[in-house]
């Protein structure tokens, strides 16, 4: 098959040929539409640092994950910002918190929408770790306690899909655990396995207010040199009970991404986060790249390394693209 018996060209000269031999095709069916919930009424907050995303009260996360359902996206991914912190973040297990209001009203207009929850505690705590502090130190066992109570309460409040992001050692046994114990065997979990210390998160701390008051989180969250070991942890999670195994941030991890899946037979997440967002956001309004093509190209690439499902600030966006071809 050398040249000129073999010419590539050919099945690239027109958009039919293009489309009919092409390897990886991304679908509205991949996306999870990631979205801010906070207290109070008729609130739709601009984010400074992520154009066109929100902190949206209740009544207002309805409308939003409406319209994503709408443009036949499968499931939202809900973080909460409570009203008040505290040093152990115990809004977050709550019966009324903001995210269990919103779990609720939303699977009461959206019955078919696959509703995720996002359970940590950097949002929920006055220091803006992921868990309980000793000493300055992040206790991963009692901060486990309190996650597998944070899981627990969304599960009673409706949730399909907890999904634990702490990094926490045992983070997902706990958590399974907790819910099979009370009678929620059927809610599923979505691990942050693969989370690395990242830069790419400025924007979303600003949209939780989540920065750490000090320190960081570099000895919980996984150092961004690593492979084997992110391969490693996907592993643990897996035999631990997980459902989904996520790799956090994307697109400059395709190449963990590839490697997990290679690795694990379940579903692979990859979460295209806040940073990479922004990047793309900002590079548009300064007129310097094409937007629809790079997010199409960006989120192709993401499906292209592995992943089974995208979680993307992108996804009404491009839920709206697809939808025009």
């Amino acid at each position: 098959m050398n040249y000129p018996d073999y010419r590539p060209r050919r099945m690239r000269r027109t958009e039919g040929l293009r489309r009919l031999v092409r390897e990886t095709r991304l679908s509205v069916d991949d996306f999870v539409y990631p979205m801010f919930v906070v207290p109070g009424t008729g609130v739709e907050k601009p984010i400074t640092s992520m154009p066109g995303q929100f902190n949206y009260s209740v009544d207002k996360a309805v409308e939003a994950a409406s319209r994503a359902a709408d443009l036949g996206i499968p499931a939202v991914l809900l973080f909460g910002i409570p009203e008040h912190k505290d040093a152990v973040g115990s809004e977050a297990w709550k019966d009324q918190g903001v995210v269990q209001k919103a779990i609720r009203a939303i699977k009461k207009a959206r019955p078919n929408l696959v509703v995720m929850v996002d359970a940590c505690f950097c949002e929920y705590t006055d220091h803006g770790h992921c868990g309980v502090l000793q000493h300055g130190e992040l206790d991963n066992d009692a901060s486990l306690e309190n996650l597998a109570r944070a899981s627990l309460s969304y599960a009673k409040a409706g949730c399909d899909v907890v999904a634990p992001s702490g990094m926490l050692d045992g983070f997902v046994s706990a958590v399974r655990e907790s819910l099979d114990e009370d009678g929620f065997d059927q809610c599923a979990i979505m691990a942050y396995s693969v989370k690395y210390a990242s830069a790419y998160y400025g924007p979303f701390r600003e949209a939780v207010d989540s920065a750490p008051q000090s320190g960081d989180r570099r000895g919980h969250q996984m150092d961004y040199a690593n492979v084997a070991e992110a391969v490693r942890e996907a592993g643990m999670d897996a035999a631990e009970g997980a459902d989904i195994i996520m790799v956090k941030p994307a697109l400059a991890y395709l190449d963990v991404v590839r490697a997990v899946s290679d690795e694990i037979n379940l579903p692979i997440a990859a979460y295209a986060v806040s940073g990479e967002y922004a990047m793309i956001e900002a590079a548009a309004a300064a007129g310097w790249i094409d937007k629809e093509r790079i997010v199409m190209e960006t989120l192709t690439g993401i499906r292209r390394a592995g992943s089974d499902i995208i979680i993307s600030y992108h996804a009404p966006y491009a839920a709206a693209l697809l939808a025009k071809k």
